[in-house]
């Protein structure tokens, strides 16, 4: 690999002391990859049994698992259909540590590309409101397109300033994850590129760039909230250093525990000059020589108070939520025929664009919004097409006209290709929209005439 800077290696050197060497070998070792499976698509246990690929459990994490790159997983229609998300082993930590609750106001506060958001998602299943926040509009793109994959129909999705968002909505969430830009120190040996990013930039500059954004973070944070702290780089200024700077910030903030820590993970440095902190042995080190997977650090904060457990509304049909009486004829015949209950929500238009939007007291007027729910589709002069989020957010049964071919037959790469597929007769599929599924998991829409689907796949999707 890249030669590292001798100046890195002497601080490695000073903190594992005994351990250096082994360090230093497990740099020329072979990366780990990992898969973490969609588990409001299918179960894990579900997924091995009909995965094509050799797994290998991740232990911290009952979703995540080991896999072979040869297999190649991201070319596999399993991956078009959001059964899984393709996220390096030990930064599946972050989201599975924080403790999340069906109902929760979320907030994943740099979150593209959106390995973390996927993970929130899951946890709330379908409950609550997640905001995915990216300072980088363009980087939300991709962040969006991979909460449509998995399915997710209660995010918001923005492009803002973490103090922006603090003036915005201060106090206002149970649960924040917060997966601070770094130096990477822990993604040498998986991305060699990085050290040259390291070397322009430094320690110093991340460190200020963390502490701006960990003081919005903590007045975001409700009193009785969680804050998850994580970053890939083994550097004590970035990382026990930043807890300190967080308690500074508010007598209310205490570095809390986790329920569970797993016996490969180190503990924070106590004993490093200025900080002397029993406290900071809660936070959790991953170390390339002691799990299979690339360095990072994770902690969690609490704020001090009381907070209010909400109750999780009985999910609905789309029929049911006020305001459908209200739509085009057209809309309203299409969505009749969508099985799905919802948990909520508000229908929004944005020019011909319909949506889902999340029910919710908070104001999102005024801000880089990218998506608010689940985008449903475009209202056209005297039709309505409806979306690829729609039916990455629909199971199998959600709809009434699908046709389902298996994994491996040539009709589902050439629909993800966007090409025209045509069906053999009495496969039962009507004319009109029909769900394109791949062993009975959705893929994305075609218009049916006779044996002939149209295809309707997403051009910024489709398989290369």
């Amino acid at each position: 690999m890249t030669a590292l800077p001798e100046a890195y290696l002497n601080r490695m050197k000073e903190l594992l002391k005994a351990d250096y060497d082994a360090y230093v070998r497990s740099l020329s070792e072979e990366r780990a990859f990992g898969l973490r499976v969609n588990s409001r698509k299918i179960c894990p246990e579900a997924f091995c049994k009909i995965s094509p690929f050799s797994l290998d459990r991740v232990p911290w994490t009952e979703t995540g698992f080991y896999y072979d790159p040869e297999e190649k997983p991201a070319k596999h229609p399993y991956y078009y259909a959001g059964l899984y998300y393709l996220q390096e082993p030990s930064a599946m930590t972050s989201a599975e540590l924080l403790p999340v609750s069906e109902g929760d106001t979320v907030l994943d506060l740099c979150a593209a590309p959106g390995g973390k958001s996927t993970a929130l998602a899951e946890k709330l299943h379908g409950t609550g409101l997640l905001v995915s926040n990216d300072i980088s509009a363009s980087r939300c793109k991709a962040l969006l397109k991979n909460l449509e994959l998995f399915g997710t129909e209660n995010a918001v999705v923005t492009a803002e300033d973490p103090k922006r968002l603090a003036e915005k909505f201060p106090e206002c969430f149970d649960k924040i994850l917060l997966d601070a830009p770094c130096s990477g120190e822990g993604m040498f040996r998986k991305d060699p590129s990085v050290v040259k990013s390291y070397l322009e930039h430094g320690n110093e500059f991340y460190e200020s760039l963390q502490r701006s954004i960990i003081g919005s973070a903590v007045r975001l944070l409700k009193p009785g909230g969680l804050l998850l702290y994580s970053t890939c780089t083994f550097s004590p200024g970035e990382n026990e250093a930043a807890l300190l700077y967080a308690l500074s910030l508010d007598e209310r903030i205490e570095i809390a525990d986790f329920a569970e820590v797993w016996p490969e993970f180190d503990r924070g440095f106590t004993d490093l000059p200025g900080m002397e902190c029993e406290d900071l042995k809660k936070a959790v080190r991953l170390f390339p020589h002691h799990v299979r997977g690339e360095g990072h650090f994770v902690a969690l904060l609490k704020k001090k108070g009381e907070t209010s457990v909400r109750a999780v509304p009985e999910p609905v049909s789309l029929a049911e939520i006020p305001g459908f009486s209200a739509l085009k004829p057209e809309v309203r015949e299409f969505l009749s025929r969508i099985r799905k209950r919802f948990c909520g929500g508000v229908f929004s238009a944005r020019g011909e664009y319909l949506s889902l939007s999340v029910s919710s007291s908070l104001d999102f007027s005024g801000l880089r919004v990218l998506r608010n729910g689940l985008l449903l589709g475009e209202q056209k002069s005297g039709r309505f097409e409806p979306s690829e989020a729609l039916a990455m957010a629909l199971s199998f049964e959600d709809f009434d006209n699908v046709i389902s071919f298996p994994a491996d037959a040539p009709e589902v790469i050439k629909y993800l290709k966007g090409e025209t597929v045509t069906v053999p007769d009495g496969t039962g599929c009507k004319d009109g929209y029909v769900i394109i599924a791949a062993d009975r998991f959705p893929l994305g829409f075609a218009k049916a005439k006779g044996n002939v689907l149209k295809n309707k796949y997403l051009p910024g999707w489709r398989y290369q």
